[in-house]
């Protein structure tokens, strides 16, 4: 049966240089790697040849022979030919260090040293905290405090795990490293050490109080500023004040999430606010002032035009959110919600009819309206 083009196993032309070769080996390797497919032998089988084909072209010896004469340069039919053997009887980490951390180290712990290691396994979870505060508290900013359950360090020993006098110990299993490598027969793989599941450290006495994890659980009070200008959706991140790390490792961080709760009077459309404010027939129409409220508590004077419709709006230049990033602050809309009267009296009604009978031509879009409507109906 006739092998796969090594181009084409790892997805690239004849002509890609080393550096596009090493790219597109990454992104198969990554894709097909055991870890991410366990189970299933079509992508285990797939990794090999990727590695197989990544092994002959990366090497500038082979990928010519390869290039001029095919598979045939290394299958023995033209006597000799060069040695493939290497990356299948040899230490597969040869063929594959280089590129190793870059695809597997989000996954699989990363990186080589053993400090690093033990961080990333003993690094305390990340918390969320959802806080509601008000639009007025989002407008000016506030300071409050805050309980979080959480876990914190064990104070009976220091946070290392170990009873007072003891001391962890490096793991006999990965010598401190946190992860060992098993060979499965074509590929070495390199998995979290099973005896201290990742920590580098074993404790042959564990503190009683924690149980060996070197910290406990208990509700912390933290103290919390808030920005003006903050919305729904907005986070906010404390470092490292999640919760604390096992046996002494780096603290998570924890995130507050901000939801603004709706307001009797205003509504905020990003740094804008509106606000409706109902007004009497002849206020819209002769015109007047009026005090409008603002977030803040005040009030301002705002003018009504001669003949204001119903909805009209009327911009007060700064008066809205300011923003969170600092800068200009949005603007305060006044909506005009014109009211009709209701549960007239005799006199009023009689009023409004004479009022009406004397004021046909004072009603310019009613008159367009039906204008169009009559010319509507007279053409159909």
């Amino acid at each position: 049966m006739s092998k796969s083009d090594y181009y084409e196993i790892l997805g690239c032309s004849k002509t890609a240089s080393d550096d596009e070769l090493k790219k597109a080996f990454r992104s198969k390797a990554k894709e097909l790697h055991p870890d991410r497919n366990s189970g299933n032998a079509s992508a285990t089988e797939k990794f090999k040849k990727v590695n197989e084909a990544y092994d002959i072209l990366k090497d500038p010896n082979k990928r010519a022979a390869y290039d001029r004469y095919g598979h045939a340069a290394f299958d023995g039919s033209m006597g000799g030919g060069f040695n493939t053997s290497g990356a299948s009887n040899g230490d597969f980490a040869s063929a594959f260090s280089d590129v190793f951390e870059d695809l597997f180290g989000d996954f699989m712990g990363g990186g080589n040293s053993r400090s690093g290691n033990s961080q990333r396994a003993n690094r305390g979870a990340d918390l969320r905290y959802n806080m509601q505060i008000s639009l007025k508290d989002s407008f000016s900013g506030k300071k409050t405090n805050i309980d979080v359950p959480t876990s914190v360090s064990c104070d009976s020993c220091n946070g290392t795990g170990a009873q007072s006098g003891a001391s962890p110990t490096s793991c006999p299993t990965c010598s401190g490293i946190g992860k060992v490598r098993a060979q499965q027969g074509f590929f070495t793989v390199e998995r979290t050490c099973p005896t201290c599941s990742g920590k580098g450290q074993i404790i042959k006495n564990p503190c009683r109080l924690c149980s060996g994890q070197g910290r406990v659980e208990k509700s912390k009070k933290l103290s919390v500023n808030i920005p003006p200008g903050v919305e729904t959706g907005t986070r906010i991140r404390l470092a490292g004040e999640g919760e604390a790390g096992i046996r002494g490792g780096q603290s998570g961080d924890l995130y507050i999430f901000i939801e603004v709760k709706k307001h009797s009077i205003f509504e905020r459309e990003g740094n804008d606010l509106f606000c409706r404010i109902p007004i009497t027939m002849t206020t819209a129409a002769l015109g007047g002032d009026l005090e409008a409220p603002t977030l803040d508590g005040g009030k301002t004077r705002v003018k009504i035009p001669k003949g204001s419709q119903n909805n009209k709006q009327l911009r007060l230049k700064g008066k809205g959110m300011p923003s969170v990033r600092g800068g200009i602050k949005g603007d305060l809309y006044i909506e005009i919600l014109v009211e009709t009267p209701v549960n007239l009296n005799a006199e009023q009604i009689q009023l409004l009819k004479k009022f009406e009978d004397s004021s046909k031509d004072n009603n310019p879009v009613n008159k367009d309206f039906f204008s169009k409507v009559k010319n509507f109906w007279n053409t159909n």
